[in-house]
């Protein structure tokens, strides 16, 4: 409260940690207090669901003094960094806020602003898959702050920045202490044993014989028929929760309960508990809550979720079996927690969980408000019993997962400058946990024990220039004399999109051929998407999607059954692509997942295409960005679906009446557009009004004049694009609306684009078109002709495409010239003759 020194702190769950973080905001308002400051304070926390519950207490705690808040999560950008610039406090993700910092330098002002860093859960070091991202961010905050003292020696007086952790499980706090204040001066570290723990818990490990014949899966089963007696025996008629490995468990296990007891105390509840039930979604779940029982994971309705989390809190529903994750978000303390089973199911195989999970859900076990004792019953089997005995004396150490992910990290920085040189990028592994967890634990680095300080520092050395050599092989970054770093555009690319090395390499292949078919393909083998799991329960689903005689199916068609992740996330992208219904909740939420992680994959396969010349490739990846952005196909029918009041329903209805393209949505009566969609006035009126205002473009090619020169393989064209309704277009934009952008191709029939030209509407603002010649030169093959696109970044149905054979020879000729708008899709065939003059005139 009364020093700006770096802390971490360990204490038991439920007791008031957050408080920690609430003086330490205080004593950051108290610096202020003489002078106006836009000190700002960031909140990390590993779920959108915590970041969500401190905005809404913050935001009435600390509003009243002044302070703003604001919640920045997802994939979603913000549209400016303007918009924090009057926050105070942000609550954020891990990863959210790399993706932020990975532009700290230019957008410095926003986090050399930042005075107080607060992480909670920082426990989440220990996680395989998101660990390193919570290490780099934090050594990256490390960085900048050492860049700015470093900077400002001449203001001594300047603010840094204060790191506070908090975790309910560190055994090797001083560890994270080191880290976040240096070897030197480790932070002020605090760890409070159970002692500390507002209501006492006892902790109980029933091991179970697994017999030789049975899978996990069976096990698993076996222990459904246990619950009744051990929620008999230790719930004292209080809330208990069940923490179950997988959906499928947790539905299971609470339908069998049901079959053994029920949970009604008297009439009134019987009353409420039907009330509740009336209002769920899932009929599965409106059955057990009629009994006091309930599950709750994360393919439920979000609004079945809030109504079971309220009855819970409240104690009508007496037993809720929920999976591992809600350990971690939502706070729903009970008087009993049974662990049942200790493995789960991830990427295909059963593991154990690991000891922060286990503690994280041992940790909701005690209600402070209503009772003073609680427990937590942990079932496992025989052979694993006297391990969890051990495992809740709490001994696992947290370790650093950098190396999972070092080459993407390493890259990050290179881009950013903090890395220059291999030397720096070394010190910089240095300021990293994983160097600290290295010196004390080299073996599970996969690094000999008993080696010297010396030793290790050159095995690290040697896993980064590994790392570096990679990226350089890979033509991500270049070494100039072996030592000197720079990023290469592609580079930068992976780093400002987050992408993962193995994604980008797959990118890095791409020949210059791929059909929209192979991108597809290509992007769901993302590793971004490894989190997107394939369940036995969806299959069904998924494949009636792909292969159906009796109802539309996806465009391209997946070769046999759906096995694997990656076909799942095509199918999956596909069927929403193609308006196909997906029903089931669980599919539409990680459709939710995919698209959001899809459009920042496709935007950098786009930008990296850009850098290339290959026509087909290119062409497709921005067909692909654009269609995964408007989620729909570029030759759909259901164009309407973009526009702001149509959703799925209106637009089938809209499809059904032949309203296919904006085109002839514009030439419809209001009236009658009222009558199909079963709509009042003016609803007609607004649709037609916004389509009007949407950009609409017409292509033009002429040959130009050589004035004179005489060159057999060369030609010049004049490229001429006409925004037909820029005077609507002036008008929308003048009203605050969106800019647009389009992507215009020239290429030859070799495959090689010979012109490329990203095109916005400020372009068109003057005169409403925009011209330029273009210089091309004769193919190796027999064709001459060009193909000439112009296509829309965001909206389907406005693509528009020409091809043109231009005259060598340098005289006239007569010249075919074939139209194609994908809006309309009119055929339209002229011949014309070559105007030797250059302008607007003559070209079609």
């Amino acid at each position: 409260m009364y020093t700006d020194i770096p802390m971490v702190v360990c204490a038991p769950t439920g007791s008031g940690k957050t408080v920690i973080f609430e003086l330490a905001i205080i004593r950051q308002l108290m610096n202020s207090a003489t002078r106006p400051s836009k000190a700002k304070v960031v909140y990390m926390a590993p779920m959108k669901a915590l970041c969500s519950e401190r905005f809404m207490d913050w935001k009435d705690k600390f509003g009243p003094f002044g302070l703003k808040c604001k919640e920045v999560t997802g994939d979603s950008e913000l549209d400016d960094y303007y918009e924090l610039q009057n926050v105070h406090i942000i609550m954020t993700t891990p990863e959210k806020w790399d993706s932020m910092t990975r532009k700290w330098r230019d957008n410095r002002s926003l986090v050399q602003s930042v005075r107080l860093f607060l992480i909670d859960e920082v426990h989440l070091l220990n996680d395989d898959s998101r660990g390193a991202t919570v290490e780099a961010v934090i050594s990256r905050m490390k960085t900048v702050q050492s860049t700015m003292t470093r900077n400002n020696t001449d203001s001594p007086n300047r603010e840094g920045m204060r790191l506070i952790a908090i975790s309910a499980t560190i055994p090797n706090i001083e560890d994270i202490a080191a880290w976040l204040g240096g070897i030197d001066s480790p932070a002020s570290h605090y760890s409070m044993d159970d002692s500390h723990r507002p209501v006492k818990l006892r902790k109980v490990v029933l091991g179970f014989p697994k017999g030789s014949n049975f899978s996990d899966f069976r096990f698993d089963l076996s222990l459904n028929y246990k619950l009744s007696g051990i929620i008999q025996t230790y719930s004292d008629r209080k809330p208990t929760l069940v923490f179950c490995s997988t959906r499928k468990s947790a539905q299971q296990a609470a339908q069998m309960l049901v079959k053994d007891a029920r949970f009604i105390m008297n009439s009134q509840h019987r009353q409420r508990l039907q009330r509740t039930a009336n209002s769920l979604h899932d009929s599965k779940l409106r059955e057990l809550v009629i009994c006091g029982i309930g599950y709750h994971h994360a393919g439920l309705d979000p609004t079945d979720r809030r109504n079971v989390e309220t009855m819970f809190i409240k104690g009508d529903i007496p037993v809720l079996f929920a999976t591992s994750t809600l350990a971690v978000g939502v706070n729903l303390p009970a008087h009993l927690v049974i662990i049942k089973s200790t493995a789960h199911y991830v990427m295909g195989v059963f593991q154990e969980y690991s000891e922060t999970q286990i503690l994280q859900m041992i940790g909701r076990a005690g209600r402070p408000q209503f009772d003073t004792s609680a427990t937590a019953v942990i079932l496992t089997t025989s052979a694993n019993k006297e391990k969890y005995t051990g495992l809740l004396e709490g001994t696992q150490k947290l370790e650093s997962s950098l190396h999972h992910h070092l080459i993407e990290h390493l890259n990050a920085e290179i881009v950013l400058n903090t890395i220059t040189d291999v030397t720096i990028a070394l010190e910089w592994l240095k300021s990293t946990f994983l160097y600290i967890r290295i010196l004390k634990n080299p073996l599970h680095y996969g690094i000999p024990e008993g080696l010297k300080k010396e030793c290790l520092e050159q095995k690290l050395q040697d896993i980064c220039l590994k790392s570096l050599n990679t990226l350089e092989r890979a033509g991500l970054i270049k070494m100039d004399d072996g030592f000197d770093l720079k990023p290469t555009e592609a580079g930068r690319l992976m780093a400002r999109y987050c992408i993962a090395y193995d994604s980008m390499k797959q990118f890095l292949e791409i020949k210059g051929k791929e059909s929209l078919s192979d991108l597809v393909e290509l992007v769901s083998k993302c590793k971004e998407f490894s989190d997107v799991k394939l369940r036995v329960n969806e299959k069904r689903a998924l494949n009636g999607l792909n292969k159906d005689k009796n109802k539309p199916t996806i465009r391209f068609p997946i070769n046999g059954k759906i096995k694997t992740t990656d076909q799942k996330v095509n199918c999956l992208i596909q069927a929403t692509l193609g308006n196909l219904a997906i029903t089931d909740f669980t599919l539409s939420q990680d459709v939710t997942k995919i698209f959001r992680a899809g459009q920042r994959i496709t935007r950098c396969l786009t930008e990296l295409q850009m850098l290339k010349n290959e026509f087909l490739s290119l062409q497709n990846s921005i067909i692909l960005a654009k269609c995964i952005r408007a989620r729909l196909w570029e030759n759909s029918k259901f164009v309407s679906r973009q526009l702001e009041k149509i959703g799925p329903m209106l637009s089938t209805m809209m499809v059904n009446a032949g309203l296919t393209t904006f085109k002839k949505i514009e030439e419809t009566n209001p009236r009658e557009i009222e009558m199909i969609v079963n709509r009042h006035p003016p609803f007609g009126s607004q649709i037609r009004e916004a389509v009007s205002n949407l950009p609409k473009y017409e292509l033009s090619v002429q040959q130009a004049s050589f004035a004179g020169r005489h060159q057999p393989n060369r030609a010049e064209i004049v490229v001429t694009v006409t925004m037909t309704n820029y005077l609507k277009r002036k008008e929308a934009i003048s009203t605050g609306r969106n800019t647009h952008f389009c992507i215009l191709l020239v290429s030859d029939a070799d495959n090689k684009v010979v012109f490329k030209q990203r095109l916005g509407d400020a372009f068109f603002m003057k005169e409403g078109y925009w011209s330029k010649r273009v210089d091309v030169q004769r193919t190796k093959v027999q064709s001459s002709e060009l193909s000439i696109n112009l296509i829309s970044q965001e909206y389907v149905g406005f693509d528009v495409s020409t091809t043109y054979s231009p005259y060598y020879s340098g005289g006239q000729a007569y010249l075919t010239v074939k139209r194609e708008s994908q809006a309309s899709n009119p055929l339209n065939v002229k011949r014309f003759k070559s105007q030797e003059k250059e302008g607007r005139d003559g070209s079609e």
